[in-house]
Formats: C-alpha cells, sequence, structure tokens
C-alpha cells in the first residue's frame, strides 16, 4: 500500500520516557491489526498546517496491532516536536502514513552492529527487537549524554542483555568506531543519529576497509550546505520533450507541479526518499542523504538536489 495513505490513529499511551522524548503508542480505532512493517521503517506525522514530519518506529515488528514512535523534543526545531509533544496526548487523533523503509536490515548479513546516537536509536531498537526474537547474531552500541537522557534505555537493556554497549559521554565514554572491529564476512554496520556520529562511523569504517555496501545510515536532519549557491538549470521531461527551466530559488519538486507533473513527496529536504526519480544525461548535484553513491548516477531527489545546464528526468 502507498506510504501517502494517511489513517487517523489514535493515541492510547503518552509517556516520557526521558526528560526530551515523548513515547507515544498508537493504535487504530476500528481495526485489530496496522499495515506491517520491517524494522527500520518510519512514517509520515500529518500536522494540522498540512506539514509532514518522519518518525520511525520503534516498537516490536510482530505486533501488528500497534505503532510506537519516540518524539524528541527540538526547542529549536521546525515545530513539528513541539506540536507533538503539546498535542499528541491519550485519547487525541494522529494522522499518520503507512510506513515506508530506506533503512532495512541486510538479509544476508550474518551479523549486525548498531549504533545509535541519541533519538537516532529509535529505528535501531526495532531492529533489536527482530534480531533477538530470531536468535540473530548483534550487538547495539547507545551514544548519550547520559544513561537518564538515553531513549528507551530500559527497555533496551531488557531486549539485548548483554549485547548492549553504552557510551555516555557524562561518563568520559565516547563511541570509537574502532569497537566494531574488522569488516569480517557478512558483518553490517547500521548508524542513526547526529551527523557528528554517523559521520565518524562511515569514515572510520572506510579507513578500517569496510566495504561500503555494509555500511548503512539514516538520519531525519537535513545536510547542512550554507556554502553551496543555487543556480538555475533546465530540466527536459523524456516522456513528452517538454523542458523546465528551474530558477536558483526553486527547487525542481515546485517547478514540475507547476508545470503539471504530479510527484510525491514528503519531507521535502531530502530525507525521506519519497520524490525519488530516474535521470539521465547532465550533471546533477546530490543534496540529499537517501541515495547511496552506487545509485547516483542515474536517480535523484528533485525536493533538493540540483544540475548544471540541462538534465533529462525519467518522467
Amino acid at each position: 500500500m502507498s506510504a501517502r495513505i494517511v489513517m487517523k490513529l489514535t493515541v492510547v499511551e503518552a509517556v516520557a520516557t526521558t526528560p526530551e522524548v515523548l513515547r507515544l503508542t498508537l493504535v487504530h480505532p476500528q481495526r485489530p491489526e496496522l499495515p506491517s512493517w520491517e524494522p527500520g521503517a518510519h512514517v509520515d506525522l500529518r500536522l494540522p498546517d498540512g506539514r509532514t514530519r518522519q518518525y520511525s518506529l520503534c516498537g516490536d515488528p510482530a505486533d501488528r496491532g500497534r505503532y510506537v514512535l519516540a518524539i524528541k523534543r527540538e526547542d529549536a526545531g521546525r515545530g513539528g516536536s513541539l506540536w507533538t509533544h503539546a498535542n499528541l496526548t491519550v485519547d487525541a487523533i494522529a494522522h499518520v502514513s503507512h510506513p515506508r523503509n530506506n533503512f532495512g536490515l541486510a538479509p544476508d548479513a550474518r551479523r549486525h552492529l548498531l549504533i545509535g546516537g541519541g533519538i537516532g536509536v529509535t529505528p535501531l531498537a526495532a531492529m533489536a527487537r527482530r534480531l533477538a526474537a530470531t536468535g540473530a547474531d548483534f550487538a547495539l552500541h547507545v551514544c548519550a549524554r547520559s544513561a537518564e537522557q538515553a531513549p528507551l534505555l530500559p527497555e533496551l537493556r531488557a531486549v539485548c542483555g548483554d549485547r548492549l554497549r553504552c557510551w555516555f559521554s557524562s561518563e568520559g565514554a565516547r563511541f570509537d568506531p574502532a569497537a566494531l572491529g574488522a569488516p569480517g564476512d557478512g558483518i553490517h554496520a547500521y548508524a542513526c543519529g547526529p551527523h557528528g556520529l554517523t559521520d565518524a562511523v562511515q569514515a572510520g569504517l572506510t579507513a578500517a576497509g569496510w566495504p561500503e555496501g555494509r555500511v548503512h545510515v539514516e538520519h531525519f536532519v537535513p545536510m547542512a550546505d550554507e556554502n553551496y549557491k543555487p543556480e538555475p538549470f533546465d530540466a527536459l521531461i523524456a516522456s513528452t520533450g517538454a523542458v523546465v527551466h528551474v530558477p536558483a530559488d526553486v527547487s525542481l519538486l515546485d517547478m514540475l507541479r507547476r508545470h503539471g507533473v504530479a510527484m510525491p513527496s514528503s519531507c521535502e529536504i531530502g530525507v525521506c526518499g519519497s520524490c525519488e526519480c530516474g535521470y539521465h544525461g547532465g550533471t546533477v548535484i546530490h543534496r540529499d542523504i537517501v541515495l547511496p553513491v552506487a545509485k547516483r548516477q542515474d536517480r535523484m531527489m528533485p525536493c533538493v538536489s540540483r544540475a548544471r545546464g540541462t538534465v533529462t528526468l525519467d518522467l
């Protein structure tokens, strides 16, 4: 089913698991089961003003009766988390999409190493539940300022047991990618959290010889690129031959819509992957954090990515 379908779910539990993190349990008011999902999936939460925010499912993928989200209050954010904390109390209605997954577990891995920083532990929590339930070989590294500020820590301890390792900066412990060891056959690493953490994981594992395809990263924060100066460019629609001019201050996604090209989208900041489309020719400037390098030669995210000259879109 499409991730753009929106369900009206009821909040049956709203618990502050840390001073900043609200854990929400959502159920359908009429149906006993919700759409299935795999660990690493997220849903779109639709706000009353039409904005959309993405939050990872952190509950048990085997439990079809409920969705569980853990949402950190970002006082300096874009307002979605503040609205959520203020309004999604017990019995409130949440408008939620079907799940979508850009961060799944590698099906052929023989060992999984999970690294979560702060609220980035949420998709990894679902992974840990699945891996523990199936008897898979895994370890979870949790990075936070302190135990009191680590989201979902009590339940992660119960799920993981001695497979959980905590790195609390208040205690002088900071995660070192060297703790993951050598890139043995079939070992995959998954990191989610602030850019400082995910960049360090990627750089450290690359330096240690890990193949790119066995290091998986996700975050819901747009990349900072203050030094980038957008330029105008043209997009040729392959199916019609129409040329769409994209000014420097307007996204390709917006211009396509203005020219009658229907495009799905959700986050519109390059972190969810819902507007992905194919292209050929031209020089594309990739500014998303979703597409792996291997796909960037012929796929792009028109919500944030741009081009030089003329790019032909497979639309």
